[in-house]
């Protein structure tokens, strides 16, 4: 996944009106006009660097005359203490931009580190690290892109890109069915998961994920020719035995729900091919970068 300028100018602009304001009132009475400096940023903990380009482009964004110098690129593993950007120019506009530009990086690196650690956990088995739709509005493009530099993957970019058949879709069916799901629930639910595959596949779609819960209706989804199969706070021991009934079929199993360093390698040794997380863009913890004027 790349990002690009024109893509991501967007956001970055937001977020600069949303600090800045009218203009930075400190900066410009402490600083004339003409005053230059030289500074660094610098990572105050060891970390999977994410959100360089950004960094460039918010400066450049502040002031095109500011000089941008990359010590370090995306994916690099950077200890503490480790200067990964200097700048060079007004005083004004570098202090103007600074806390954007650390913004964007402590997050997107804090994304990049937390999926880098899920996916060192699993290494060795078949299981793949992917993220989710719970992502920070407005920078689902930027944590997915995050999720990417720190060896994860994304299933789909939002809801026009993927099919993934959820609970509540299947709650809805059931009712325009009018099954009595409120005197077997179970059984109209696993009825509604054939539907609805069937009906994605009658308009010719493919790459069809259904979410089940037990393993009745993993069997449903199965059977109904579901491409991908989501298992949804399933135990390893229940995990495992879907693994076996998937045998002889090209279905690709996801992991999902409860998810934790803890738990991860127990799940990734049960054979599913995806272990989905949703703590990695919504919970990632952020990443200290401090700019140190030189």
């Amino acid at each position: 996944m790349k990002l690009t300028k024109e893509k991501i100018f967007p956001i970055i602009i937001s977020a600069l009106k949303e600090d800045i304001g009218s203009g930075d009132i400190t900066s410009s009475v402490v600083f004339e006009k003409d005053v230059s400096l030289l500074a660094h940023i610098v990572a105050q903990e060891r970390c999977v660097l994410a959100g360089i380009d950004v960094a460039r482009w918010t400066f450049d964004a502040v002031d095109e005359k500011i000089a941008f110098t990359a010590l370090c690129k995306d994916g690099d593993n950077v200890k503490k203490g480790k200067r990964i950007i200097s700048v060079k120019g007004s005083a004004r506009s570098v202090l103007t931009a600074e806390r954007t530009v650390l913004n964007f990086l402590s997050h997107l690196s804090g994304v990049a580190t937390i999926t880098n650690i899920f996916a060192r956990e699993v290494k060795g088995t078949d299981a793949e690290i992917y993220d989710t739709r719970k992502t920070t509005p407005g920078l689902r493009e930027l944590e997915k892109y995050a999720v990417a530099i720190g060896g994860g993957f994304s299933y789909r970019i939002g809801l026009w890109d993927g099919i993934m058949i959820k609970d509540n879709h299947l709650s809805g069916l059931r009712l325009k069915a009018s099954l009595d799901f409120a005197r077997d629930r179970q059984g109209s639910k696993v009825k509604a998961i054939k539907a609805a595959v069937e009906a994605f596949k009658n308009k010719g779609y493919k790459n069809i994920e259904v979410e089940v819960e037990t393993l009745a209706e993993f069997q449903e989804a199965l059977e109904a020719g579901a491409d991908i199969i989501m298992l949804d706070n399933m135990e390893p021991e229940d995990i495992k035995k879907a693994e076996k009934l998937r045998k002889g079929s090209n279905v690709i199993l996801e992991a999902s729900g409860g998810i934790s360093t803890e738990n991860i390698k127990k799940i990734a040794k049960t054979g599913v091919d995806r272990i989905s997380i949703g703590r990695i863009t919504h919970s990632a913890p952020s990443i200290d970068f401090s700019l140190e004027i030189a």
